[in-house]
Parts: C-alpha cells; structure tokens; sequence
C-alpha cells in the first residue's frame, strides 16, 4: 500500500507529496487491518474451531502468522523503495505478466467489490437505529453507500492529508468501541462470571480443514516502525475483544447472532447499546478510507509502470493528489453497489488473494538468491518468509478442495487477464493496429 506521497519539483514534472507521518502511518495499517469483521462476525472462527479455548489459540496463531507477514513486508518495502506494495515486488522480481495478472484481479473485481461491501456495511448499521423493529430499505442503503463513496473519493481528491487525518479519527473511535466493549467483558469476569470457559477446549475441531478455515478467518490483513507498532496493537485487541464476547455470551448466543457486537451490546451495555452500530459504522467508513487511499495508488502506480492507461497517473498539478486514478476507483466501486449480491463476489477472493499475498512473500526470497548484494536496511532470516509461504501454499491449496466452484471462479477471473496482457504487448509492438496502439498510448 502507497502510504508515503513525495513532491518533486524538477522543470514541468510533478509527483506524489510525501504528508503521512508515523502517526498516519500506524492508524492507516491498524485502521485497514480493524474492519467491520471483529464487530459483526468472529464468530467465523469459532465455528470452525467448535470451542472457546480453541478459537483464542486460533486468533493468537494469526496474530503470529500476520507479524511473520508484516516484517516481510517491511523488509520488502525497504529494498523495493517503489510504489505498489505487492504489485511493485512482483514486478520487480518475476516480470510484468504475473504483476499485470494481480493487477487486473485487483482492478476487476477484488478492490471495487472489497469497497462496496465495506460501504454497505457502512450504510446498513448507519441507519439501523431508524428501523429497530425491521429492515432497512435496500434502495435507501445502497445509496447511503454510494454517498459515503463519493465523499471519500472527493475528500482524498482534494488533499492527502485530509484524508489521513479523518483515518486518525476513525481508527481511534473504533479502538475507544472495542476498549468499551473489551472493559465490559473483564468487569463481567472479575464479577466471578467465569461458567463460559469451564472446559474451554471441550468440543474442539482439530482436522486440518477447520483448523485452516478458522485461520482464514482470524487473519487480518509500509513503514517498519508502523508495522512494528501496529501488529502487537491488532493482536492484542482482538484477542481482548473476543474473551470480552464469551465472558458475556454463551457459544449459542454468538453462533446465532447477526452481529456478535450488537448483541453483545444489548446484553450488557444498555442505554449506550447504540454506540456498537455506530461503531461498527464508523468502523467500516476507516476501512473504506483506508482501502480507497491504496486501491487508487496501485492504480495510479500501474499506469506509471505503463500497465494502465496513462491518465491514471496523472496529478493535479496544485493538489499533488492521483485525481484520475481516485475517481476510477470510485466509478468501479460505484457499478459493484448496483450488483444484486455483492457479497457473493467476496467468496471469490481468497485464492487469487493468498496466491499473490504468497508471490509477493516469494520474491523477498527470490531476490536473495538472485540479487545478494542488494542493499537492505531490514533484513530478516530466512526462516519467516520460508515459514510464511508453506503456509500461504497450504492457505491457496485448502480452497480448491474445500470451496472448489468459488476457487475456479477466482482462477477464471484471473486468467481472463491473460489475453489482456499478450494484447497490450502486441499493441506495443505492432503499429498496424490502430485500435491496439491507441490503447497503448491511451
């Protein structure tokens, strides 16, 4: 993710402003990283894991896995001193087409989808304290989301540091939410209000199959010192959250609510249960911010690599800020909110997203071997990318056995690429085409 934008003026040339401190830095990762996900749904691992004592060595796991990732990323992110995050080590490492391949699942379906999900979860627990008794109109939602989009959009269009500053607001009112509710949960076992965790590990799922789709579920997805401090902060507060959850709600309870966090609130907080849906809310509108900062820097940074139409790297030349790139991937994520189920799309991501979270990880071992000499101020031994990526197999393997149809549907997405990619190189080098060549040159 391009968190660091860098002004340079040299002639007629402009670029990226470099306006994101270390305190921007940390509340983007740890705001990206806190979506919605810990408020309305961890039960994803519990039935996976089918015990309370399981599921917190589970969560403590993919924090441990999450850290090995982070500090290969910070080493990455140090030696690759190039915009991208992910997509900028695969280019750099294995060449255009794998890096055009992550590219096009990203442009097509991945961040788009990712962000009308986020913005109608947004909408939805925005307007749930106006309909108590039943369900929001889906027209009203789906416009909400589109105005939380749009306003988004224009906000980072108009300066980057706005943008950062309301992702420091946002990531410190969800972390104040979950103290809330982590606070609430250790007043309820310091009451002596333990009988949820007697025999903790009793009913305890421990085949492979469930052990690696709870770990699917715990994982939370470019600085070393905001990596350094956003990591602990993470696991910690997931880890507190989730014993606040079983101290207060019996595995019944979790398994049929909607959203754990509401439900817990209503439980326990009383008159102040409508801070979760506005948590939650305020929640998803960070993640949304934090996503649309980095969906369009890939954008702006693919065309710069001459992968996308070069309008998406275009700046403007007062604001400093990727304005054409910002707007495409508003425009994107505005067609997916009109997509009857959005939400399906969302099961077609895993693959495609650990098989390049994977290549990405590979090339910090790639570049040892063929590039030793290269200077790398962060250097790690070897054992947390080689851990790291046996995982990350095993975490691309399980779902084509497990969840084949939605697997296929991801590889089909990115293969449809393919064709895109060897057309562009024709376009570059046959001039007898001229609809190939203005593509090109687009």
């Amino acid at each position: 993710m391009v968190t660091n934008m860098d002004k340079v003026s040299q002639g007629s040339q402009v670029a990226l402003k470099q306006e994101i401190s270390l305190l921007h830095g940390v509340c983007l990762i740890v705001g990206n990283m806190i979506g919605s996900g810990i408020f309305v749904s961890p039960k994803g691992v519990l039935l996976h894991t089918g015990s309370f004592g399981l599921s917190l060595v589970v969560w403590a796991i993919g924090g441990v896995f999450s850290v090995f990732g982070a500090l290969c990323y910070a080493e990455l992110g140090t030696t690759i001193r190039k915009s991208g995050a992910s997509y900028a080590y695969i280019l750099e490492s294995f060449g255009g087409f794998l890096a055009f391949i992550r590219l096009w699942t990203s442009l097509l379906i991945v961040e788009p989808a990712c962000q009308a999900v986020i913005a109608l979860t947004f909408s939805s627990y925005l307007v749930q304290p106006f309909y108590p008794t039943c369900s929001a109109p889906n027209d009203a939602v789906r416009l909400i989301a589109a105005a939380i989009i749009c306003l988004l959009t224009f906000v980072n269009c108009m300066k980057v540091k706005w943008g950062a500053i309301l992702q420091v607001v946002s990531t410190v009112a969800k972390v104040l939410a979950l103290i809330v509710i982590i606070i609430a949960g250790l007043v309820r076992l310091c009451q002596g209000k333990t009988q949820n965790f007697a025999d903790s590990f009793t009913g305890s799922k421990v085949n492979p199959g469930d052990m690696a789709l709870a770990l699917y579920a715990a994982l939370y997805s470019n600085l070393p010192l905001s990596i350094a401090i956003s990591m602990p902060i993470v696991t910690v507060i997931y880890i507190l959250t989730n014993i606040a959850y079983y101290a207060v709600m019996d595995m019944e309870t979790i398994m049929g609510s909607e959203a754990v966090a509401v439900t817990f609130a209503d439980e326990i907080l009383g008159w102040a249960r409508w801070l979760i849906p506005l948590a939650v809310a305020i929640s998803c509108y960070g993640s949304l911010n934090s996503s649309i900062i980095a969906a369009s820097r890939l954008f702006f940074v693919g065309s710069r690599e001459g992968q996308l139409p070069k309008v998406l790297c275009m700046i403007h030349i007062h604001r400093y800020t990727p304005i054409p790139a910002l707007l495409f991937n508003g425009g994107m994520s505005l067609v997916y909110l009109c997509v009857h189920d959005v939400f399906q799309l969302i099961n077609y991501f895993s693959f495609n997203y650990w098989l390049f979270i994977g290549l990405s990880i590979g090339s910090l071992i790639y570049l040892r071997i063929k590039a030793p000499d290269m200077h790398r101020p962060v250097k790690l031994s070897l054992f947390f990318p080689v851990v790291y990526c046996l995982c990350t197999l095993f975490l691309v393997a399980l779902p084509l056995y497990s969840d084949t149809i939605n697997s296929l549907v991801g590889i089909g997405v990115a293969l449809s690429g393919v064709p895109v990619y060897f057309l562009l190189l024709l376009a570059v080098h046959t001039e007898d085409v001229p609809l190939l060549l203005s593509l090109s040159r687009y």
